[in-house]
């Protein structure tokens, strides 16, 4: 339920970052501020603007705009700046490109109205949404957009079938749950994965995106800011990055180590012998250090506040205990100086002669995957005890 205004408390605050955007600038607040006196909202259009050179901050001040200055470059930075000096209960964000159509506002104030913390448009004819012809490259269309969607649908379980829509409402007590802490093209991303694992409510409402007005190429670069995304996705899910890989790995490589150190193992005319034993170790090896980023990664964004306490990770770091993470490294380190020793105690059996290259190697490999997986698992046991006293403490 939304609680009621106190006393000279704007209901809807209109964000719109700007940077040299006069061309449009003037149309977005006019229809801003006509869609707040049609609908009966006290509210206001703020300018957050990042450095503009070509009269846009005069001309927004014209149009009946209030102007933030803010120093910090890049579009995270000039909303934040934006948002911070809002002075509505609720903020709507949209870009000043003329693209969004300020004067259907309606649906965002309803949901916001009615209790959720954030309201995301959706351009995308499968949300419901509509694209004019020339409002998005198809590159946009056909390819980012859907494929950063649905990784943020299969990473976060995110609601939102439009990812990446820049026109948003939410509240302000909403956005300071939310925490966000990036200051480029990021902070949409941020926006919607923070509410996300915050399990606050999300709706999507249909929209319409229409060509921008602006006689200049955007500041939006396609692969560019499209990798910052992914990228930024990728850094907030840990589980996808390094667990989910890293548990395949390891288990694939257990698993083989495991088989080819009693023999050769033929499948039909295929037979799989020390070179294969090689390559299962470097694939365990490798799986268990993706396993322990996995660990750092989650544990550091937590003390950091970029992601929610889990807990199911506190479960298992109070089972796991850095004694008994150390406890098991040093076991296998000892399995695999075991082996090391009656590899030698074998080589000293012919004395010290040759030995068989491949009924050495089957000794031998799994000797030193042992001592190294062993060493990793207990100095990485020393990291998640550091950085889970860290997180404990925050």
């Amino acid at each position: 339920m939304t609680t009621p205004l106190e006393e000279n408390e704007l209901e809807l605050s209109i964000v719109m970052p700007c940077l040299n955007e006069a061309e449009t600038l003037a149309a977005c607040i006019a229809k801003a501020l006509g869609s707040l006196q049609r609908l009966g909202v006290n509210g206001e259009v703020v300018i957050a603007d990042n450095g503009s050179t070509d009269g846009s901050v005069e001309l927004a001040e014209k149009s009946g705009a209030r102007v933030v200055h803010v120093e910090a470059k890049g579009y995270g930075s000039a909303l934040r700046g934006g948002i911070a000096t809002a002075r509505g209960k609720f903020i709507l964000m949209g870009d000043a490109d003329d693209s969004y159509d300020f004067s259907s506002i309606e649906s965002f104030v309803h949901g916001l109205r009615e209790g959720h913390d954030l309201v995301m448009g959706c351009r995308m004819p499968r949300g419901g949404g509509t694209i004019l012809p020339g409002a998005m490259p198809w590159k946009h269309r056909w390819i980012g957009n859907p494929v950063l969607s649905f990784i943020g649908q299969l990473f976060f379980k995110c609601p939102a079938t439009d990812f990446h829509c820049g026109l948003r409402g939410f509240s302000k007590s909403a956005y300071e749950r939310m925490e966000l802490r990036t200051t480029g093209m990021e902070f949409a991303s941020e926006m919607v994965i923070k509410a996300t694992l915050k399990e606050m409510s999300i709706i999507e409402v249909p929209i319409t995106l229409h060509p921008d007005g602006r006689s200049r190429p955007p500041h939006l670069r396609s692969w560019r800011d499209g990798w910052r995304h992914l990228r930024f996705m990728l850094l907030f899910s840990p589980k996808w990055l390094f667990l989910v890989p890293g548990l395949v790995l390891a288990i694939i490589g257990a698993t083989v180590v495991s088989i080819l150190s009693f023999g050769t193992l033929s499948i039909g005319t295929v037979s799989l012998d020390s070179g294969t034993l090689a390559v299962a170790g470097m694939a365990l090896l490798v799986g268990i250090q993706l396993v322990s980023l996995s660990l750092f990664v989650k544990l550091f964004a937590i003390s950091q506040g970029l992601l929610p306490r889990d807990p199911i990770l506190e479960k298992i770091q109070r089972l796991a205990s850095l004694e008994r993470i150390v406890i098991i490294g040093c076991f296998l380190f000892s399995l695999g100086i075991g082996l090391l020793i009656y590899a030698f105690i074998l080589w000293k059996d012919v004395g010290f002669g040759p030995l068989s290259y491949s009924e050495n190697m089957r000794h031998l490999l799994p000797a030193a995957t042992l001592i190294s997986v062993g060493l990793q698992v207990a100095f990485s046991g020393f990291v998640v005890g550091v950085l889970g006293l860290k997180t404990q403490d925050n």
